[in-house]
């Protein structure tokens, strides 16, 4: 695939492009966020370092121009070598992902360790995507934490340039994807009070040229800013809008209930998100977050659009197949860091293998793999994969609703349901690592190998390395399962080839 390829937004951002700047770092580039951040700035000319947590084959790939450097900010040895020679940061870290409990801490941690490295460094400027809200005694913890790191940034040596949104709205948003899916997969809404509060979404595309254009303007530096779009809904309307889009009928009833956790864990049976990013949006909702001051339009005036043109491109790039960033990419928060199947010593204590004999060509075979967990889900006993991860989603796990980026792409890192791409060598090999609740670790791996005659092998393995006792006996409750599930699914393979 051609990275490039992709729609860039900043064609007609007003601003000039200033690489004489010297060198620019992107943190949180595998987001949803700097994952189209990191185009768009290599368009216009700039040097770009980009830093991760793991490298991966497949970011060399994706981003050929750019300089790729191990590092996390919880590590200040790390940090110096990912900030050595840096002139512009851009701080897309933060770790609501993790859950309530854990992100407050983690992003104070981690915007602390920046800030001291960037000032020891001497950077000339950080640039900061944060969350729209005002001090109160009723604030979410996740805009607090939000507004705790961008004043910590604020009072750095360093100048820095604060960007506060709402809500993000665009195909493959955690946001987006929560109402889209409500809408289309439940008939009626039991509406709570706090769905009346106010908000000012703003669209992937603008959020995007603001981040590039505060860039490409020194006067931005010290400065903090709201970014939103044209319209000030309610979560409600929000809703409805997108019901109206679809020409859906759906009931909405009114409910003396406001229990976030139980609407959030609601919610995240019904759609592809998880629990623990819902309920920090869900918190945030009872705070009204519009932006007042539009100061920021008239610095860098372009033409923003507003709330429904946003849903109707979201919709228009799922049409296409063509989300190129999605939420999933940096969920679960660690899954760069896990351990891969090549790392195993020894090798996985179980494994179970199944092939089929065919005279499909390789390329025709890998095809058919890559479109597993899409539309027609996998082709055959699809209602065991469903339970499956109908069972993780209520144990708190990522499910099989998760879903899939690409209806018929794959790359590295990408997630299939409760699956998520560890390797892939184009027709040839896939390999799947689980991430759902288990006790123990497991991957599937797809392979095929030519024979004589014209001839392929198709392959799947399923390994798995127990965890104790109820990991042994895990295995052997679902190893009856397997020759059902993997000849099947080999032969409708073959089928659809």
């Amino acid at each position: 695939m051609d990275w490039y390829s992709e729609e860039l937004f900043c064609h007609d951002l007003p601003t000039k492009p200033r690489p004489e700047i010297g060198l620019v770092l992107v943190t949180g580039a595998t987001g949803y966020i700097g994952g189209r951040l990191v185009p768009e700035l290599l368009a216009r000319g700039y040097r770009v370092r980009i830093m991760v947590r793991s490298s991966s084959p497949e970011q060399l790939e994706r981003w050929p121009d750019a300089e790729i450097v191990v590092g996390d900010a919880m590590n200040v040895a790390k940090l110096r070598k990912a900030l050595e020679g840096v002139s512009v940061a851009f701080y897309l870290i933060h770790s609501m992902l993790l859950g309530k409990k854990e992100f407050e801490t983690m992003d104070i941690q981690a915007v602390t360790n920046f800030r001291f490295v960037a000032e020891e460094l001497k950077l000339k400027r950080i640039i900061y995507l944060g969350g729209l809200g005002k001090y109160s005694s009723n604030l979410s913890n996740h805009l607090k934490s939000r507004l705790n790191v961008a004043e910590i940034l604020m009072k750095s040596k360093v100048p820095c340039t604060n960007l506060r949104a709402a809500i993000i709205i665009g195909s493959g948003s955690a946001s987006y994807e929560i109402i889209n899916n409500l809408v289309r997969n439940w008939p009626v809404y039991i509406i709570p009070a706090w769905t009346d509060t106010l908000c000012q979404p703003i669209s992937i595309r603008d959020v995007i040229k603001y981040l590039v254009g505060v860039l490409e303007l020194e006067e931005t530096a010290g400065k903090s800013f709201g970014i939103c779009g044209d319209d000030i809904l309610s979560y409600k309307d929000m809703i409805g809008t997108l019901v109206k889009i679809l020409r859906k009928k759906r009931l909405f009833l009114n409910s003396p209930l406001s229990g976030i956790r139980l609407y959030s864990y609601i919610t995240s049976l019904l759609t592809p998100v998880p629990a623990s990013i819902i309920q920090c949006l869900m918190e945030g909702i009872k705070n009204e977050v519009i932006c007042g001051s539009n100061e920021i339009s008239t610095i860098i005036p372009f033409k923003t659009i507003g709330y429904k043109a946003s849903l109707l491109r979201a919709l228009s790039r799922e049409d296409h197949d063509a989300i190129y960033t999605r939420w999933s990419e940096a969920y679960p928060p660690a899954h760069s860091l896990a351990m891969k199947l090549y790392e195993m010593e020894p090798p996985p204590h179980f494994i179970s293998s199944y092939s089929i004999s065919t005279d499909k060509s390789a390329r025709d075979l890998y095809k058919s793999i890559c479109r597993i967990g899409g539309p027609e889900g996998w082709f055959h006993n699809n209602w065991m994969w469903r339970l499956r991860g109908f069972i993780d989603r209520i144990l708190m796990g990522v499910g099989t609703s998760r879903g899939r980026r690409s209806e018929s792409e794959l790359r590295i890192n990408d997630v299939i349901g409760f699956w998520r791409v560890e390797d892939l060598i184009p027709d040839k090999r896939l390999l799947l690592r689980a991430e759902m609740k288990l006790p123990g670790k497991a991957w599937l791996e797809f392979l095929i190998s030519p024979e004589m005659q014209d001839k392929n092998t198709l392959w799947v393995h399923a390994y798995f390395q127990p965890k104790g006792i109820a990991g042994r006996l895990y295995w052997y409750n679902f190893l009856p399962f397997h020759f059902i599930i993997f000849k099947d699914l080999l032969k409708q393979l073959e089928i659809r080839s």
